[in-house]
C-alpha cells in the first residue's frame, strides 16, 4: 500500500470511528393541551388502576377478563408481531458487523497420454480460504436502518398493549350488554304477565257484556306484540354471548355467564387527571410516537443512500496440490485486503425518489399522530359527559318508571269499574314498557360509558422502558 492510500484509509477511519452520521431533524405536531376537561371529575373519583375492571364489582367479570388475558387469539397475534419486530431488530443489527465466510474446496483429475505410452498421471488439490467484508457506516445510514427497526419494535409493543386494553374493554363490555339483555328479557316477560292478566280482565268481561269484541281483539295484538319483542331480545343475547365467547377464545357452543342482574353491578366514579397527563398514559399514542421516529429514521438512511459508500474486504487462504498435504506441508498461503468506493452517479432518481417516499412518510405520521392525539382527548371527553349525564338520566328514568307503574295501576282500577275504556289500560301498558326499556337502556350506557372512559384514559397503562436493545459494533 502506498503511502497516499494509508492516508486515505485512516481519513476514512477517522471518520466512521467519529460517526459523522446524517442526522435527520425530528417532526413534531404540535397539538395545543388544555389545563383542565370540560367535563369536572367527581369529588370521591378514584384514578385508573392497572385491574379497573375490578371496580364494577362482579366476581365472574373478573375471571372472564383472566380467562381472555391467557387465551385471546388476539392478543396472541399481537404477541407474535412483537416476536418479529425484535427479530427484525437483530437482523438490522447486523449491518454494523464484518461478514466472515470460510469456503474450502477440492478437485481431481486423471491424465492420459495418448495412445496408450507411458502410465497415467493423477493430480489432486485443495483450498481453504476466509473472506471478510465491513462497510464502512460513514453517514450513519446502517445505524439509521437499526434505529428504524427498533422503533418499530417499540411500535410493536405497544400495539400489543393497546390489544390489551381493547380486548379488556371488549370483555367487560361484551359481558355488560348480556347482562342488560337479560334484563330486558325479564322487563318484557313481566310486562307479558301483566299483558296476560289484562287479556284475561277483558276475556271476562266481554263474557258478562261489560267489554265489547273490540276489546278483546285489541288486547289480543298487545299481547301477540308482547311475545314478538322477545324474539329479537333473545336473538341479541346469543350472538353477544357467541361474541364474548371469541373475545375469552372458548368456542360458542356451549358457553354461558351466569350474571343476569345488571343492577347488581357498581358503575366506579373516575378521575380522568390532567389533560397533558394523557399523552403518557395510552399505549397506542405511544405508537404512533415511535412509528414516527422509525420514519425519521427511514429518512436519515435514505439521505445517507445518496452519499459514498466504502467497503473494505480482506481474504486470506490455504492452497495445495494435494489436499492431504494441508496437515503436513507444501502448501501455499495468500492474503489480500481490498477497499472500494461507491458513489451513486445516475439511477434514473431512483434514491432520490426513494427519500422523497421517506419524507413524505415522515410528514404523513406527524399528522397521524396528531390525529391520534386529538381523537384521544375527545375519547376522554365524550366519555366523561357520558358518565356525567347519563347518571342524572338514569336517576330521571327511574322517577318515570314509577309514575308509569302507578298510572297503570290505576288505570286497571278504573277500567274495572267502567270509568275508562280499554285505550286507557293499553296506553298505560306501552308507556310502563317503554320507560322500564329506557331504564335498563340507559343503566348498560352508564356502564359502558365508565369503561369508555377507563379505556380512552389508557386503562392504567404506563410509559415503561419497552424500547428494543440496539446492538453497537
Amino acid at each position: 500500500m502506498n503511502t497516499l492510500f494509508r492516508r486515505s484509509m485512516a481519513l476514512v477511519l477517522l471518520c466512521s470511528l467519529s460517526g459523522c452520521a446524517m442526522m435527520s431533524p425530528e417532526l413534531k405536531p404540535d397539538v395545543p393541551v388544555a389545563g383542565r376537561w370540560n367535563e369536572a371529575a367527581p369529588a370521591n373519583a378514584a384514578g385508573v388502576s392497572p385491574t379497573w375492571w375490578t371496580s364494577f364489582g362482579s366476581g365472574e367479570l373478573q375471571s372472564l377478563i383472566a380467562e381472555a388475558l391467557a387465551g385471546s387469539p388476539d392478543l396472541a397475534i399481537a404477541s407474535e408481531r412483537v416476536q418479529q419486530a425484535e427479530a427484525q431488530v437483530r437482523v438490522a443489527g447486523a449491518s454494523l458487523f464484518p461478514v466472515l465466510n470460510l469456503s474450502g474446496g477440492t478437485s481431481g483429475g486423471r491424465t492420459q497420454r495418448v495412445g496408450g505410452a507411458g502410465g497415467a498421471t493423477v493430480n489432486s488439490s485443495g483450498v481453504i480460504g476466509l473472506s471478510a467484508s465491513y462497510e464502512l457506516d460513514l453517514w450513519g445510514r446502517n445505524r439509521a436502518g437499526v434505529r428504524s427497526a427498533a422503533s418499530s419494535a417499540s411500535a410493536a409493543r405497544f400495539d400489543r398493549d393497546t390489544a390489551q386494553v381493547t380486548l379488556v374493554s371488549g370483555v367487560a363490555t361484551s359481558y355488560f350488554d348480556v347482562l342488560a339483555l337479560r334484563a330486558r328479557l325479564a322487563i318484557a316477560r313481566d310486562n307479558l304477565a301483566i299483558a296476560q292478566q289484562v287479556m284475561d280482565l277483558v276475556s271476562a268481561r266481554a263474557k258478562n257484556g261489560a267489554a265489547s269484541a273490540l276489546d278483546v281483539s285489541r288486547q289480543q295484538a298487545t299481547l301477540l306484540s308482547q311475545q314478538a319483542a322477545l324474539v329479537p331480545l333473545e336473538l341479541l343475547e346469543r350472538q353477544t354471548l357467541a361474541a364474548l365467547a371469541v373475545l375469552v377464545g372458548r368456542p360458542p357452543e356451549g358457553f354461558d355467564v351466569t350474571g343476569s342482574q345488571i343492577a347488581d353491578l357498581s358503575v366506579p366514579e373516575i378521575d380522568p387527571g390532567l389533560p397533558a397527563e394523557l399523552l403518557l398514559r395510552r399505549p397506542d399514542l405511544a405508537s404512533a410516537e415511535a412509528q414516527l421516529a422509525a420514519a425519521n429514521a427511514d429518512v436519515a438512511a435514505a439521505r445517507a443512500a445518496l452519499l459514498p459508500s466504502i467497503t473494505l474486504t480482506g481474504t486470506a487462504g490455504l492452497a495445495t496440490s494435494a489436499l492431504t498435504s494441508l496437515a503436513t506441508g507444501g502448501t501455499t498461503a495468500a492474503i489480500g485486503i481490498a477497499a472500494s468506493l461507491l458513489q451513486p452517479i445516475f439511477d434514473g432518481g431512483r434514491l432520490r425518489g426513494q427519500k422523497a417516499i421517506a419524507e413524505s412518510r415522515e410528514r404523513e405520521l406527524v399528522d397521524t399522530y396528531q390525529k391520534a392525539i386529538l381523537s384521544a382527548f375527545a375519547d376522554v371527553e365524550q366519555a366523561l359527559a357520558g358518565t356525567s349525564r347519563l347518571g342524572q338520566q338514569e336517576r330521571l328514568q327511574a322517577e318515570v318508571q314509577t309514575r308509569a307503574r302507578e298510572s297503570l295501576r290505576l288505570a286497571e282500577i278504573r277500567y274495572r269499574a267502567g270509568a275508562d275504556d280499554l285505550l286507557t289500560v293499553l296506553d298505560a301498558q306501552r308507556t310502563l314498557f317503554a320507560a322500564q326499556d329506557q331504564l335498563a337502556q340507559i343503566a348498560l350506557s352508564r356502564l359502558q360509558a365508565a369503561v369508555s372512559l377507563y379505556k380512552a384514559l389508557g386503562g392504567g397503562w404506563t410509559a415503561a422502558d419497552t424500547s428494543a436493545p440496539v446492538p453497537s459494533a
